[in-house]
């Protein structure tokens, strides 16, 4: 029988489908034609194929060789099949024997060396959701393949070692050593001990500190204002320090974006972190969501998942790239279509914004030191449009520090005190949210805020009366109403009072006095 399959993982976003490798050997002409919408670097594996067996010592048939990807309708791209179809080809040729039931997801070298591919983590997930729990891959992405609970994965170095196994001739194989693969070396996620900015650092500035705590205690976004120098980037960077760690299930999801977008980088262990992501503010609408030829790919909302996305000089982003944001805040989920496919990431991320008053940033008072024009100033807030600060649930004036605050002897807490109080709230707010599958305040629906989690009619009267004046909107009204549980939590009381609602609409409107 000139006929033999093996198995690989077709990736689209996060998700895998599972994809049956033909081999046909027939005569006819010599030939080595691939099917199944490969792209272009999965068409170019012909060659390189054709040269890894070769210098593996078993080489091709020169007969008319067909490879099939099967579905044939699903667009396949990568490198990633090298190793499934070169097994499959010479298992039609009976020079092997491929096991049945086992995914390979591997690049092949022209000496025969298995090379690492990105998106390893995500392909074995899927394999072993499917069903399919054997895994082979290159042994650069061994550490990464096994952080997949129910996964059985071999590795190998060479071509000839997987053949070896596979039944070939051992006095044909021969076995090239080369130099280590142009890989990075594994990657180290910040762990909870790594020295990171520390709030400590941060002079005076305590509303803005207190919004901090609040935003890390219910996972809710926050624009930050003020003049130049003010201390907004510095509270910013501070955020993720504040957050606790990642639970097992968001570790394995959250590196598993990180997988995808890693490149040549090795993976060797979860990310138990939240990730910090701080993209330059000439970020395009694809590097910002995502997207790219063929398969959209992750952008920097998606690497930020369960973690912060921070937009400093936030005016200065496109505005459709920013718009481009307002979907995932509401959802959590990046939904790229393209025309070959369509791609799904998750992107629950804290958006975290700091802007100036205008572009020369001296717009403060009166504006007498301002030197922009009125349109100057409209055309760079405008930017940031009303359905997207609609979606913030704080926005805080940051002032300008004063000299005594400057020639003060430091900050005030460092980071773990905060942390240690975020990390009861995010208590005692799972355990009140538990029962909806909810772990932080902001993501409660409007629906449980107005049903079971109902305040009383004394504790809203004044955020009703803010409604009329402010003109808040019904989003804008729940998302006071979820600050408020935040503040509650953090100060140990069992149901918001009218004092945390009150605080929390401060928040919520560019206030400028004490809140802490």
């Amino acid at each position: 029988m000139s006929l033999a399959r093996t198995l690989g993982i077709c990736l689209s976003g996060l998700e895998g489908q599972l994809i049956e490798i033909e081999a046909d050997v027939g005569n006819g002409i010599p030939a080595f034609i691939l099917l199944g919408l490969p792209d272009a670097a999965l068409n170019e594996s012909r060659e390189r194929i054709r040269a890894a067996a070769r210098n593996s010592g078993v080489p091709l048939p020169n007969r008319r060789l067909t490879v099939n990807l099967t579905p044939a309708t699903v667009h396949k791209r990568g490198s990633g099949f090298d190793l499934a179809i070169v097994l499959a080809a010479l298992a039609a040729d009976r020079a092997i024997t491929a096991p049945a039931g086992v995914v390979y997801v591997a690049e092949l070298g022209l000496d025969g060396s298995l090379r690492p591919v990105s998106g390893v983590l995500p392909a074995v997930m899927s394999a072993v959701q499917a069903g399919y729990p054997n895994v082979v891959v290159a042994s650069a992405n061994e550490s990464e393949a096994q952080l997949v609970t129910g996964a059985r994965v071999r590795s190998y170095a060479h071509l000839s070692q997987v053949l070896a196994d596979s039944g070939a001739d051992p006095l044909a194989l021969r076995f090239r050593a080369r130099h280590e693969p142009p890989t990075k070396h594994g990657v180290r996620w910040p762990s909870a001990g790594s020295p990171q900015p520390d709030l400590s650092e941060v002079i005076g500035q305590a509303q803005g500190r207190y919004a901090l705590e609040v935003a890390a205690a219910g996972g809710h976004h926050l624009l930050f204002t003020g003049p130049p120098g003010a201390g907004k980037t510095m509270l910013a960077q501070r955020l993720a320090g504040l957050l606790p760690d990642l639970g097992e299930a968001e570790a394995l999801e959250t590196t598993a974006v990180h997988s995808l977008a890693a490149g040549n980088t090795r993976i060797t262990s979860l990310m138990r972190r939240p990730p910090f992501e701080s993209p330059h503010h000439s970020a395009s609408m694809v590097a910002l969501i995502g997207g790219g030829s063929g398969i959209p790919r992750p952008g920097a909302a998606s690497r930020a998942h369960q973690g912060v996305l921070f937009l400093d000089e936030a005016p200065e982003f496109s505005a459709v790239a920013l718009d481009a944001l307002r979907q995932p805040m509401e959802s959590g989920v990046l939904t790229l279509h393209r025309a070959a496919g369509v791609a799904c990431y998750p992107a629950r991320f804290q958006l975290l914004l700091a802007a100036n008053p205008c572009p020369c940033g001296r717009n403060l008072g009166k504006g007498t030191d301002c030197t922009c024009t009125p349109m100057a100033r409209r055309r760079y807030l405008a930017r940031l449009s009303g359905p997207l600060l609609d979606r913030v649930d704080m926005q805080l004036f940051v002032p300008q520090l004063t000299s005594k605050a400057l020639a003060g002897h430091g900050g005030g807490e460092p980071s773990a005190v905060v942390a240690a109080r975020v990390r009861v709230a995010r208590a005692a707010a799972g355990e009140r949210l538990r029962r909806w599958g909810i772990g932080t305040n902001s993501l409660v629906p409007g629906s449980v805020l107005r049903n079971e989690l109902r305040l009383g009619p004394a504790t809203v009267a004044g955020l009703n009366r803010a409604t009329e004046s402010l003109r808040l909107s019904a989003r804008g009204y729940d998302r006071v109403l979820r600050l408020a549980w935040s503040i509650a939590d953090l100060n140990s009381h069992a149901c918001p009072t009218a004092a945390d609602v009150e605080v929390a609409l401060q928040l919520r409107q560019h206030g400028k006095g004490d809140v802490g």
